[in-house]
């Protein structure tokens, strides 16, 4: 037998052991940077939580909303799709074929949420406030949007918390709880498209109250249409560049099994066709949003110019080379393109909660966000890397627990 099958998933003692030492270990200047940004995020966290938004935010009362809502939040809700669009695909739909990469999926996913919840705690600040029940038990607020968000990413958190859950139990050994866990995924996963569907689409409402502050051209009665869209396209292209990352990584390649590395190839093209027709989905309702709106003399204006860089740039142009990419097998230029499109997504999120947002005000009583707020968002997003190698390094993810190699539930 090969290596990869007599090859065992690390151990209880090999997981408490590598919170202290990894084998394969050896100093770069990656790990050095890696470092720095822990330390300076640890440092700047302290300074928040002990000095207020103050002290390392530009935030002010005319937009409360800054970087840690616009990108943690926004663009981390929207990149974080992958999970229940794999999971509905392969569950729902029956392309099993999509299997292998329906673990990996849920990891990024819930990672994804719990930082979108970190990113709120930083933007509140009041730990208090965010316990569980005191938003729907203490001080509710059924009629508001942001109360249906909430409530949607609290439980579909929790679904993804269990959706994950027969990956440590596997690890740990505890076969009857895992197969429990196992037999609930059907359920989980129709549970988590109701939420997704209902939450992607409410971030997107949530600027509906707004008129008179957002762009014309951003502005739509449809955003929440458009986020739901465009959050379809965020997950597909996210698991693209996810195992084009894990590929690259040599530690990660070594934990992944040969179910995984066999189907990866017809998988990112499976993926690049369905990019390409939801990104041709949402092209045309963007299209609809302008001539409902009748803002097309608004394209000749500066904002315009912007829109329509984003509209044809990380729209069009990624619908279009996933067609090629998937059309000539060509996996380099569908990985690019995954890239350009989660590129576009966060350009879109940006553009609506910050640079097209307050778009009438001058220059310079227009919202910039600190380098300290910025620093923070890149410490979030490194510890969650961080988390991602460190479960997949130790955990079933990439590969079968040899005790629990079975066909599909």
């Amino acid at each position: 037998m090969s290596d990869q099958k007599n090859r065992q998933p690390p151990g209880m003692t090999d997981f408490a052991l590598g919170f202290i030492r990894d084998d394969n270990a050896k100093f770069s200047p990656l790990a050095a940077v890696t470092g720095i940004i822990l330390l300076v995020g640890t440092i700047l966290t302290v300074l928040r939580f002990t000095q207020g938004l103050g002290a390392v935010t530009n935030l002010t009362n005319t937009h409360p909303w800054g970087m840690w809502i616009g990108f943690d939040l926004m663009c981390g809700v929207a990149l974080a799709a992958g999970g229940y669009t794999t999971s509905a695909a392969c569950y729902l739909f029956g392309m099993k074929k999509y299997h292998s990469a329906v673990r990996p999926a849920i990891l990024t996913a819930f990672l994804g949420y719990a930082m979108v919840v970190v990113s709120l705690l930083y933007d509140v600040g009041r730990p208090d406030r965010l316990v569980l029940a005191y938003p729907f038990v203490v001080q509710q607020g059924t009629t508001s949007l942001l109360f249906e968000v909430g409530l949607c990413v609290l439980l579909y958190l929790t679904v993804l918390f269990l959706e994950f859950t027969p990956i440590p139990l596997e690890w740990l050994g505890l076969r009857k709880v895992r197969n429990i866990a196992v037999k609930l995924t059907l359920t989980l996963t129709i549970l988590g498209v109701v939420l997704s569907t209902l939450h992607q689409s409410s971030l997107g409402a949530l600027f509906l109250i707004a008129p008179s502050k957002l762009h014309p051209l951003w502005y739509s009665p449809y955003l929440g249409v458009f986020f739901f869209v465009s959050s379809i396209a965020a997950g597909l292209s996210m698991v693209i560049f996810e195992g084009m990352l894990s590929h690259k990584n040599k530690t990660l390649q070594g934990r992944m099994g040969k179910a995984y590395l066999e189907e990866h190839p017809p998988l990112i093209l499976g993926y690049a066709k369905a990019a390409s027709l939801v990104l041709f989905g949402y092209f045309m309702v963007k299209v609809v949003g302008i001539t409902a709106g009748d803002n097309w003399h608004l394209l000749l204006t500066p904002y315009g110019i912007w829109f329509l860089v984003e509209l044809l740039g990380f729209v069009a142009l990624p619908c279009f080379l996933f067609a090629v990419g998937s059309r000539n097998k060509d996996a380099g230029l569908i990985k690019f393109t995954a890239v350009l499109t989660i590129i576009g997504i966060i350009l879109n999120r940006l553009n609506i909660s910050m640079i097209a947002f307050n778009w009438h005000l001058p220059l310079d009583e227009r919202y910039i966000p600190s380098w300290m707020e910025i620093a923070l968002s890149v410490y979030m997003v490194t510890c969650l890397i961080l988390a991602f190698r460190f479960i997949v390094t130790r955990m079933p993810v990439f590969d079968e627990h040899p005790d629990f190699k079975e066909q599909l539930q």
